[in-house]
C-alpha cells in the first residue's frame, strides 16, 4: 500500500524502502522517540536503528514527510492490524469504551481569534509600527550618534512587526471566518486553522482531541480519530459510525451493536442528540450526565465532619424491595419491564402536586404470582397470592416543565445497579491505554498540522499500541 508512490524508474535518486522507514518510524514511537530529527540521528548511532534501516540514514525530513503525507495508507496499516487481532482472538467485542485526550498543536494560541480580534490585533501591530517607524525616524535625524545595539533593536522590531502583520492580513484575505456547529463564529488560528482552543485540567491549549474506542478485553484501540473541537459530544456519532463501518468492511460483524456490544463514554459525551441516537439505533449504551453521582446513595453517605454517616431510622425498618431503578423504563415510548422481563401495564401520568409529574405503571396479578423473586420485588408477596391482591407497583417522577426525554432514558438506565457495574468498567477499560501512549510512548503534542496529518500521526501511536498487545497476548507470541 505505500509503494506506489516511492516507484520511480525514469529519472531521480531511488526512494527508501517504505517498509525500512515504517519500521524505524514504529520502533522510534514505541520507544518514546518523537522527533524528526531524533530518528535520524538514533540511525546514525543506535545498533538498532542501524539494523532495522538497513544501515542507511534517512533524512528527518524524509522521516517528517512519510509521516504526515502516508495518511490514508496509515488508515489501511491500523485497519490490518485489527484484523490480525480478531484473528487472533484479543478482540471481545463485549464492550467499547470511548474517550478522548487532548493535546497541544504544532500552534500556538495566541495567534488564535475571531476575524474581529484578528483585525483589532492588526490595527494593534500597526500602531506599534508607526511608533517604532518614528522613533526610529526621529533617531536617524537626531544629529547625536545613537548607540548601534539600540537601533538593531529598533529594526528588528521593526521587521518582527512587519512579518506578524503581513501574516495576519494575508489570512484575513485568503479564509473566511469559522463556523461553529451552532452556525456562531469560533475562533481561527493563523497557523492551524483546523486546531481549536480547549480547556484542559492544565489550562487552555491550543490543539486537537485524540479520541480513542477501546475494546474491554485485552485494551485492543478498533477506532483512533483526532478532532479540532473541544466538545466531544459532537464526536460521538462519528465514532460509532466509523466502528461500525470498518466492523462491517473487515467481515467481523455486518452491525457490531445488534451483537449486544456495550458502548460506554464519560459525560462529555452525554447531550440530547445522542441518546436519541443511541436509543433509535438500539446501540446498548451508558454514558451518564454530568449529575449522575449526585444521585448515587452511595456518593450521598459520605462521612461528615464528625465521622458519622447520615442514618435514617424509618429506612432501616422498612423491608428493602428491588427499587424502580432497576425496571427498564422507557419514558419515550411510556414503557416499562420488570427484573424478570415481564412488561407491566401503563396505568397513567399525574401531576403530584409538588411540581413533578409521575408516570405510574403495574404488573399484572398473575405475573407476580408465579415470579420467583417476588419475595424480594413485592413489600407484601403474600398478597399475590389473593385474588384481589396488586402486582408490583412503580412509578417515576419528573419535572412539570419538561416532558420525559431521551436523556431521562439514559438516566435510568446509567442509575441502575446494572448500569453501575457496567459503567465501572469504562475507566479500567481505556485510561490505561492513554497512561501508556503519553507516558511510555512520551506524546504529549501533536507535531503536524492540519486534521487529516495529526490524524495520521494519532493512528500510528494507536497501532504501535496494538502491535505491543500482539507481542504480549497474541498466539504468535507464544
Amino acid at each position: 500500500m505505500f509503494y506506489p508512490k516511492y516507484k520511480n524508474d525514469e529519472n531521480g535518486r531511488p526512494a527508501y524502502d517504505p517498509a525500512v522507514l515504517l519500521k524505524i518510524i514504529l520502533f522510534a514511537y514505541s520507544k518514546g522517540i518523537t522527533s524528526s530529527r531524533q530518528i535520524q540521528w538514533c540511525c546514525e548511532t543506535n545498533i538498532i536503528f542501524k539494523a532495522l534501516s538497513c544501515d542507511s540514514v534517512p533524512h528527518y525530513t524524509t522521516i517528517a514527510a512519510f509521516v504526515s503525507g502516508r495518511s490514508q495508507e496509515i488508515e489501511n496499516l491500523f485497519e490490518q492490524i485489527l484484523l490480525i487481532c480478531h484473528q487472533q482472538g484479543l478482540l471481545g467485542n463485549e464492550l467499547f469504551a470511548i474517550d478522548g485526550c487532548k493535546m497541544s498543536s504544532n500552534a500556538a494560541k495566541e495567534w488564535s481569534g475571531t476575524f474581529k480580534e484578528l483585525e483589532q490585533k492588526l490595527d494593534k501591530i500597526k500602531r506599534q509600527l508607526r511608533h517604532y517607524l518614528n522613533k526610529h525616524q526621529a533617531e536617524d535625524n537626531n544629529e547625536q550618534t545613537t548607540e548601534d545595539a539600540q537601533q538593531k533593536r529598533h529594526a528588528q522590531m521593526i521587521a518582527t512587526l512587519n512579518q506578524a502583520h503581513d501574516k495576519i492580513d494575508k489570512f484575513l484575505n485568503t479564509n473566511k471566518p469559522r463556523q461553529g456547529r451552532r452556525n456562531k463564529e469560533v475562533k481561527s488560528n493563523i497557523t492551524d486553522n483546523q486546531s481549536a482552543k480547549m480547556t484542559t485540567s492544565k489550562g487552555t491549549i491550543q490543539g486537537y482531541n485524540g479520541l480513542a474506542t477501546v475494546d474491554k478485553k485485552h485494551q485492543i484501540i478498533v477506532d483512533a480519530q483526532a478532532f479540532g473541537e473541544g466538545q466531544e459530544h459532537y464526536s460521538l456519532q462519528p465514532i460509532l459510525n466509523a466502528v461500525k463501518a470498518r466492523y462491517k468492511r473487515l467481515n467481523i460483524s455486518d452491525n457490531i451493536y445488534q451483537t449486544g456490544t456495550i458502548v460506554t463514554a464519560d459525560t462529555g459525551f452525554a447531550n440530547e442528540a445522542n441518546m436519541k441516537y443511541l436509543h433509535e439505533n438500539q446501540i446498548n449504551g451508558y454514558i451518564p450526565d454530568n449529575q449522575f453521582r449526585s444521585r448515587d446513595p452511595k456518593f450521598s453517605e459520605q462521612k461528615t465532619k464528625y465521622g458519622k454517616r447520615h442514618q435514617d431510622g424509618k429506612n432501616k425498618k422498612r423491608k428493602q424491595t428491588i427499587p424502580a431503578s432497576e425496571f427498564d423504563f422507557d419514558p419515550t415510548a411510556l414503557s416499562c419491564t420488570c427484573p424478570s422481563g415481564e412488561r407491566l401495564s401503563f396505568r397513567g401520568i399525574k401531576d403530584n402536586g409538588s411540581g413533578l409529574t409521575t408516570i405510574y405503571f403495574e404488573g399484572r396479578l398473575l405475573q407476580c404470582r408465579h415470579c420467583p423473586i417476588k419475595s424480594h420485588c413485592m413489600h407484601n408477596p403474600d398478597s399475590a397470592n389473593h385474588r384481589k391482591g396488586n402486582g408490583r407497583q412503580v412509578s417515576f417522577s419528573f419535572k412539570n416543565d419538561k416532558k420525559p426525554n431521551y436523556t431521562d432514558w439514559m438516566k435510568h438506565r446509567v442509575d441502575s445497579e446494572k448500569g453501575k457495574h457496567i459503567y465501572s468498567h469504562r475507566m479500567s477499560t481505556v485510561e490505561p491505554v492513554f497512561a501508556n501512549i503519553g507516558t511510555q510512548k512520551r506524546l504529549h503534542q501533536f507535531s503536524l498540522r492540519g486534521q487529516t496529518k495529526v490524524q495520521g500521526q494519532w493512528q500510528l501511536y494507536c497501532l504501535v499500541h496494538n502491535i505491543e498487545k500482539l507481542t504480549n497476548y497474541g498466539t504468535l507470541s507464544h
